[in-house]
């Protein structure tokens, strides 16, 4: 008998899957010269957002932000761990294109498990992170503090195309 925690749980899933497919499909909708339609795939992206939001809260998942990074930490060395490596290897095995992303995700992931591990380490400390800039490469998702590297040691992506996030 599916219960309301296992609605949630799918629930949550399907609304986080739509919000990013549906930022991808704004991104070529924009490409292709259809502004309007990319700014109603983004605003219904943020509206998934919202109900993806509203069902982790319903779980009672979101907690200190000791326990988020914790779980952020868990989530992040599973992923580079345990997820990705098959499929990198499969992808690799059946000469996919996927093995690409899959493996830039697994060295990225790790970086991503690093930084949330120093985050968790500060606010055990009672203080936040020193650092104030965070730079992503939009190629892999690679992410580097303070200053973008000259070029993106998962990737090779030039420091140009980094992306500083607020």
């Amino acid at each position: 008998m599916t219960t309301t925690k296992d609605n949630l749980k799918e629930a949550f899933s399907g609304e986080s899957q739509a919000n990013q497919k549906y930022r991808a499909f704004a991104k070529k909708a924009e490409a292709e010269g259809f502004a309007n339609i990319a700014k109603l795939f983004r605003t219904t992206a943020e509206a998934e957002r919202i109900h993806a939001e509203g069902h982790l809260k319903a779980l009672d998942m979101i907690a200190s932000t000791a326990e988020n990074l914790q779980s952020a930490i868990d989530g992040e060395t599973y992923e580079f761990t345990t997820m990705y490596p098959p499929m990198v290897e499969k992808a690799n095995a059946d000469g996919h294109k996927a093995k690409t992303m899959f493996k830039f995700a697994v060295d990225a992931e790790a970086v991503h498990a690093d930084i949330y591990a120093k985050a968790l380490e500060a606010v055990k400390k009672g203080v936040d992170m020193d650092v104030k800039e965070f730079y992503l490469c939009p190629v892999c998702g690679y992410i580097e503090l303070g200053k973008a590297p000259e070029k993106c040691p998962v990737c090779g992506a030039k420091q140009a195309m980094f992306t500083q996030i607020a």
